[in-house]
């Protein structure tokens, strides 16, 4: 039986009430999130809150929503959604390299263990650095601000775009966020983070200050160093990393390899 806590857990910290939780569509749905965390709770199988609820409780920000983010390890996330059928919940495995939902009536959560592209795998870091709160008369763990920008920074759809939520929670927790940690996760995409932070000194002029210059420096001279160098040979489009959907054009009709997939050379032209 899997323990309520993950097994590094250091010394049980008080629960925070969140700044703000977001604007659920009516009583229904309330009651439906309520009932939910409560069960994951009792299941004693370690989860932690993401999405909305999460930026809510680090941003103040409350805004309408109709779900509920849950984030796990992979060995975990067959047990959620085995705990919740058995309950007389419906589930659905909608993608097993990373989501699984599980439904009462209309409504349902995500049962969430990696990113769709592959670039984020939840592990024990993400329980160790796990803020404590209250939501729904339940103690439960909501995702650090590090882990919160990461799972947000390739959420770049045509019909849903997630910086607004990168660039307020860096606005509101820069010093909560293990700067080097994030960079650490993102180092094979560090242009994506780079992309973000260039994004928030722009939309926050005065604000700059709040991301270390040593870390602006470092991706800087990263990009200084990669114009010197010729052209990448194999012709692939990371695109297909933020939206599959948005970006298909690009390897069914221009000769662009799918990331992890068939590769073709660059030809001169």
């Amino acid at each position: 039986m899997p323990s309520a806590m993950p097994p590094k857990s250091k010394t049980p910290r008080a629960a925070r009430h969140p700044l703000a939780l977001p604007q659920l569509v009516d009583e229904k749905a309330e009651a439906f999130v309520a009932g939910a965390i409560a069960e994951l709770v009792r299941s004693k199988i370690p989860f932690l809150i993401a999405g909305t609820f999460a930026v809510s409780a680090y941003t103040g920000i409350s805004r309408p929503t109709k779900d509920l983010d849950v984030f796990c390890k992979a060995g975990d996330y067959t047990r959620i959604l085995k705990h919740f059928k058995s309950r007389g919940y419906s589930v659905e495995i909608e993608d097993d390299r990373w989501l699984g939902k599980v439904y009462k009536g209309k409504f349902f959560f995500d049962v969430i263990f990696a990113s769709p592209n592959g670039t984020m795998l939840v592990n024990d870091a993400w329980f160790e650095h796990a803020l404590p709160v209250e939501i729904s008369a339940s103690r439960v763990l909501i995702v650090a601000p590090t882990e919160l920008v990461w799972s947000k920074s390739f959420i770049q759809l045509r019909e849903r775009y997630d910086g607004a939520d990168v660039a307020h929670t860096i606005l509101k927790t820069h010093d909560r966020i293990d700067w080097r940690r994030l960079l650490e996760y993102m180092e094979a995409h560090w242009e994506v983070l780079l992309i973000h932070l260039l994004n928030f000194r722009w939309i926050y002029p005065s604000e700059r200050d709040r991301i270390p210059l040593w870390l602006m420096d470092e991706l800087l001279s990263r990009l200084a160093a990669q114009r010197d160098l010729p052209l990448p040979q194999t012709k692939i489009c990371r695109g297909r990393m933020y939206s599959r959907r948005d970006y298909e054009i690009d390897v069914t009709e221009w000769g662009f390899a799918d990331v992890g997939g068939d590769v073709e050379m660059r030809t001169a032209k």
